[in-house]
């Protein structure tokens, strides 16, 4: 005879490790004896979760409960599906296949054709640049003719298009958490996350090689630093709901990012960077904002209407470019206006918004948000003493070292405002920014003094000592007088004891 049981859930595994002790204890129960039974269970779930069960002994009807779940099960004569010829004991756990992960639609179809998008917008344009060179004279002044007769329809059929597509950008409208902010996106933030679980998958096989243990002290550092700043946000719902995990990649790039399922991922460079454990925060606190604002879902929806939009003027430009040539130049005109306009600018403003956001994060985790605008100092001042080659802020994605500081300071009133309605032990007397100033001022008049010693050297501009290459790539010893550089263990073993001030 066959048991058949429909599963309520569905999940098959949750009920099959308490199947046994249910099933004996509905048999107790009843009044009916428990038999040594053999089962077999089909290999094929069902669509309706039916589960399939060759029994030895008859068996009436049962409903159990399961951990709330529940069961039904009767007596059939033959199994509609085809069963496993093993045989399974009642007291084993069910076996079924993994739950197959389909791929994200939308941005892995976007990702695939997004290459395709312009060589068809090429082929298309040239395609009707070579139509009208082959046409002969009186047909062209045909279609002009045709064209300047229904030019208030063709206008009419824009206009609509137009109205289509402002429509269809309408009702991709969403608001930011924490800020609130509307903005577009094109990809919700569920179907992103599956497509950053691929990015995810990728960026561990790239670092494999240069993951640190977690038993170094710098991973321990930045886990703390984590897991104490998500303990202080789970108020917000992109905070808690999200399992937050830390790989520290051993390399010299001073850089850091977290993507959006929560990995986040810190180059040994930027812990060379960082002061002490509050510039950590501030500088984690941004990079998990973020994640939480889901500026990369954010960014991939507006590339992409952006791109969709310049297929229509790429098209143009290679129907009425006369050459090959000239396209080229128009197409590589056009993707830098592109650039300049759209998406730099659009990465600066995300920037500065997981700036402000990061600064909460840091405040409600009682960190010493003061550190935060002087961390940017140090790294201006850093690019200076390494000669790293500076741009205007137009041609970055990243506002400048300087805006950044300055906007923080500007925000700093709310942020400590903050951070005292947090219940936050109060802050040293000794403010961060003015010790960062001092020790700068010093460096200047002591660079002056050098360079100046001769009859006209007054009249000599100050220049800041380069670093040796023998020197780590972190500031002078001047500049951190008061703190000490993350990456020497013993002073991540102080730091790590305490990683943010504890709450009052």
């Amino acid at each position: 005879m066959i048991l058949h049981c429909v599963l309520r859930s569905s999940r098959l595994s949750s009920l099959s490790a308490h199947l046994t002790r249910d099933f004996r204890v509905c048999c107790a129960q009843a009044g009916r004896p428990v038999r040594k039974t053999h089962y077999w269970v089909s290999t094929q779930t069902p669509p309706s979760n039916l589960v399939h069960l060759r029994a030895t002994s008859n068996v009436s009807p049962l409903l159990f409960l399961n951990n709330g779940r529940t069961a039904r099960c009767q007596i059939g004569p033959k199994p509609p599906l085809p069963v496993h010829s093993g045989p399974v004991l009642l007291g084993h756990l069910f076996h079924t296949s993994a739950p197959a992960r389909a791929l994200p639609a939308a941005p892995l179809i976007w990702l695939m054709l997004k290459p395709l998008q312009k060589l068809v917008a090429i082929i298309l344009g040239r395609s009707i640049r070579k139509w009208w060179v082959a046409l002969p004279t009186e047909r062209r002044q045909h279609f002009r003719a045709w064209v300047r007769q229904r030019r208030w329809h063709l206008a009419a059929g824009a206009g609509v298009a137009m109205v289509i597509v402002a429509l269809l950008l309408l009702t991709h409208l969403d608001e930011s958490p924490v800020t609130g902010r509307t903005r577009l996106l094109v990809f919700s933030r569920e179907k992103y996350m599956e497509l950053a679980a691929l990015t995810s998958e990728a960026y561990m096989e790239e670092f494999a090689e240069l993951l640190v243990p977690v038993t170094d002290p710098r991973h321990q550092v930045v886990e703390r630093v984590v897991q104490h700043l998500a303990q202080r946000n789970e108020d917000i719902p992109e905070v808690s709901d999200v399992t937050w995990s830390v790989h520290v990649v051993q390399s010299p790039d001073v850089n850091a990012f977290v993507l959006p399922d929560g990995k986040v991922f810190m180059f040994a460079g930027m812990l060379e960077a960082v002061a002490d454990v509050h510039q950590l925060t501030v500088v984690l606190g941004h990079e998990m904002a973020h994640a939480v604002l889901g500026h990369s879902a954010e960014q991939a929806s507006l590339s992409h209407v952006v791109d969709l939009l310049s297929l229509i003027l790429l098209t143009a430009i290679w129907a009425a470019c006369p050459q090959d040539s000239m396209a080229l130049l128009g197409q590589w005109v056009q993707g830098k206006l592109s650039q300049l306009m759209f998406n730099r600018p659009f990465s600066r403003k995300l920037e500065a918004e997981a700036d402000q956001v990061g600064l909460q994060l840091a405040a409600k985790a009682c960190a010493d948000v003061r550190a935060g605008p002087v961390f940017w100092q140090q790294m201006e001042i850093r690019d200076q003493l390494t000669g790293e080659p500076t741009f205007p802020e137009w041609l970055s994605t990243h506002p400048s070292h300087k805006n950044r500081f300055t906007q923080l300071d500007r925000l700093m009133p709310q942020a400590l405002e903050l951070r005292e309605s947090c219940s936050c032990p109060a802050l040293p007397a000794t403010d961060p920014r003015a010790v960062f100033s001092k020790s700068v001022r010093l460096l200047l008049e002591t660079a002056k003094h050098h360079e100046g010693g001769g009859p006209g050297g007054g009249a000599r501009k100050p220049r800041l000592p380069r670093i040796p290459a023998s020197l780590p790539s972190g500031l002078p010893a001047a500049l951190l007088a008061q703190t000490a550089l993350l990456p020497s263990s013993s002073n991540v073993d102080q730091e790590t004891r305490e990683p943010v001030p504890s709450v009052a």
